[in-house]
């Protein structure tokens, strides 16, 4: 691994090509405006459409993710998750006799043909059931994933910190997303700190309170609106999605070691998939003020 004070200097030249506040003001542009915008700032370099542009930021960031990860636990913390969604996509291709190619990601540790070969060795103990629904084979790949995760990363106090947030959000939305506590109980994951108990309040006629659950309070609110106005869990799903770039924004002044690293990972994350969702959203016309609610976390 390369010294955190060398990777540091790298990063801190590397924030300057940050897209920032910019996103906001993307959202009040036309597409063609924000391509040009995107040009200029060097975003995706010689792609020709705003996908071309993302993939190719993304790769550039798993280029340097590999590169410069300085611990193993935060290589497999940014990098494994992508290794269990492409071993779910394939598990899936293969119960249905289909293409996985539709259903893959960007590659994390092992590239597809690893992920098949491990699939086809029997050796995965975790596996549902051939017969299992879709819901059933995304829970059982999150909890495996939650327990690698728990094993791998938690050496490293952010990352721990971290696992348990994601955990622990990630339980609230299956409480609130099931039918009662007996369907919620096997699909929970590890590494939180809500315990079952503090979960079933949500199953009772007030569905709990805000300070049970603190300090997601802000959360359990998101969660349970959607489960009074029965809509999808969409605020939810974009906190959550949100949770790590928004964990080190609101202690950047305090980063040290490693910290830096992970915080412009984060930050690089959610502006390539806001760019993804500003120009989409703009080809179909939708008003900057709509736009505005469906970014991740931006950086002023």
């Amino acid at each position: 691994m390369l010294s955190t004070v060398y990777t540091n200097g790298v990063i801190a030249v590397k924030e300057r090509a940050l897209l920032g506040e910019k996103i906001l003001r993307f959202t009040e542009m036309t597409a063609e405006g924000v391509l040009r915008a995107l040009a200029e700032c060097n975003f995706g370099g010689e792609g020709e459409d705003g996908e071309e542009l993302c993939r190719a930021e993304e790769n550039a960031l798993d280029a340097f993710i590999r590169a410069y990860a300085p611990s193993k636990a935060i290589l497999h913390y940014l990098l494994v998750p992508r290794d269990f969604h492409n071993l779910k996509a394939l598990y899936k291709a293969k119960l249905l006799s289909s293409d996985a190619a539709p259903m893959l990601g960007p590659e994390g540790l092992r590239t597809s043909e690893e992920l098949s070969e491990l699939l086809e060795s029997g050796k995965i103990a975790f596996l549902p059931a051939e017969n299992a629904t879709g819901e059933e084979i995304g829970a059982a790949f999150d909890k495996a994933m939650y327990a690698y995760l728990l094993k791998t990363c938690c050496s490293n106090a952010a990352l721990a910190k971290l696992i348990a947030e994601k955990a622990d959000k990630t339980n609230l939305l299956i409480a609130f997303r099931s039918p009662d506590a007996e369907y919620a109980k096997p699909r929970y994951v590890a590494g939180g700190k809500l315990g079952e108990k503090q979960l079933g309040a949500i199953f009772g006629a007030d569905m709990g309170t805000p300070e049970l659950f603190a300090p997601y309070a802000e959360f359990y609110q998101l969660c349970r609106k959607a489960k009074e106005l029965r809509v999808p869990f969409t605020e939810a799903e974009r906190a959550l999605a949100s949770a790590e770039a928004e964990y080190f924004r609101a202690r950047k002044y305090e980063l040290e070691g490693k910290e830096p690293f992970l915080y412009y990972v984060f930050r690089r994350r959610a502006e390539i998939e806001n760019v993804r969702v500003i120009l989409v959203c703009l080809n179909a016309g939708m008003p900057a003020y709509d736009i505005k609610k469906r970014l991740r976390a931006v950086e002023g």
